[in-house]
């Protein structure tokens, strides 16, 4: 595989989007070693994610989880920016933008005027087809599905995703790199919302449900999820987390692939994104954040 190796024998990797799922992405390159290109449309969008970046690394050294050494360490191997040339480098690009289609397709045909063909190109995708991604590539063998489970720092798990088109050693490879990463790894097939989701937003939505028929506080409802089903965590502390806007997004592309009620988002959704309830990026969601950091405890 091509890529651009460090002194220290690091592969560089590339991340494409600088919110809540590419910083998350990138914090976890960090984590094992790799240099990061961190891209987005523009420099200033690069940058603040490089911040966030930065406060969740400053959280870990708080908590005595990582060392100062290690956390700049960590940062000098980052490099942020808007220009497409600085991928050129990297042995893996993982995107991780809006989820339309069409803008996915586009960035990976660009992509390929910069990237070799033993480039691996991962789609971050929760709900749409890493076929139909692929085939904005003029190698769509090289293409396969990578879904981190949000947060991405904090949350074990990878769904790898096979295209039609993705050739078993970009296949095999993308395992394998993943696993490096220290996350467990599923595989599965290509359909809507692959495992995670298709459980996880049904779910999610039937507990806002029960939130806007009074049956359950925020608080006793999460309590109830967190020591009566085992989760790590609440369903609407992990929905300000994710924030509104992005829940509804993915709510509804699996409505419109699926049909089924319980796929829908719930007005409740829309009554709190209209009044800027996202979640902690916004500072209030379900709950209220005096440090609207993305991830919370680090």
């Amino acid at each position: 595989m091509s890529t651009d190796i460090s002194a220290q024998g690091i592969e560089t990797v590339g991340v494409l989007g600088a919110g809540t799922m590419g910083v998350g992405i990138a914090i976890v390159m960090l984590r094992a070693g790799h240099n990061v290109v961190l891209k987005d449309t523009t420099d200033d969008f690069a940058r603040a994610g490089a911040a966030r970046m930065r406060g969740y690394l400053d959280r870990s050294v708080q908590l005595g989880k990582l060392s100062e050494a290690e956390r700049d360490q960590a940062m000098e191997r980052l490099t942020v920016t808007s220009s497409p040339d600085l991928l050129a480098a990297c042995g893996v690009v993982v995107e991780a933008i809006v989820e339309d289609v069409g803008v996915k397709r586009q960035v990976f045909a660009e992509l390929d005027k910069v990237c070799g063909p033993d480039t691996l190109f991962h789609s971050n995708t929760s709900t749409l087809s890493v076929t139909e991604i692929a085939a904005g590539s003029a190698v769509p063998e090289r293409v396969v599905g990578t879904h981190y489970c949000n947060p991405a720092p904090l949350m074990k798990l990878v769904e790898v995703v096979r295209a039609r088109q993705s050739s078993e050693a970009a296949f095999e490879r993308t395992v394998n790199f993943v696993r490096d990463l220290g996350k467990t790894v599923v595989t599965t097939r290509d359909l809507p919302g692959f495992i995670v989701n298709r459980f996880l937003i049904p779910f999610e939505n039937d507990c806002i449900r029960a939130l806007d028929r009074g049956e359950g506080t925020v608080q006793s409802i999460d309590r109830a999820v967190t020591a009566g089903l085992g989760y790590p965590m609440g369903p609407f502390t992990l929905l300000d987390i994710v924030g509104l806007d992005v829940h509804r997004l993915v709510a509804s592309s699996l409505y419109e692939q699926f049909h089924e009620v319980r796929f829908a988002p719930p007005p409740l959704v829309d009554r709190m994104i209209a009044e800027g309830a996202l979640g902690r990026k916004s500072g209030r969601g379900f709950y209220d954040y005096a440090d609207a950091s993305l991830f919370g405890a680090s």
